[in-house]
């Protein structure tokens, strides 16, 4: 069982920068992928972007790539999402999430633990 809790969500002005954080918690906290999640309005749940569990692999969906970095900080159990040159498309509420498992995990659908979600806006 794993707990996951993001932060920092907010309102920027397009072109600008945020930084969520996702810090992944549990009583035997050993291995786990982790992920970024959007679900904008009337959408469907998308990858963002997701990270192994420790070989460093990573996946950055269509309209991440170039502009979003995934890392994580193993000492602390948080995994981050730099978000660079935003855009109003990019609105949507992210979910991180976590799965038990050392590969690199892309759908939703194979992450087991979701954490409650940031709501990011990008507006003038």
């Amino acid at each position: 069982q794993l707990h996951v809790v993001e932060s920092g969500g907010g309102t920027v002005q397009p072109g600008g920068s945020l930084r969520l954080s996702c810090v992944v918690s549990g009583p035997s906290l050993g291995y786990y992928a982790a992920g970024w999640f959007r679900q904008g309005p009337g959408k469907e749940r998308e990858s963002v972007s997701t990270i192994s569990s420790t070989d460093g692999k990573t996946y950055y969906g269509p309209t991440a790539e170039g502009r979003f970095t995934i890392s994580r900080d193993s000492a602390t159990n948080t995994v981050y999402l730099q978000m660079n040159n935003l855009r109003e498309q990019d609105t949507g509420l992210y979910f991180c999430a976590a799965a038990i498992t050392r590969r690199l995990r892309v759908g939703p659908e194979l992450y087991d633990y979701w954490g409650q979600g940031a709501q990011v806006t990008v507006s003038e």
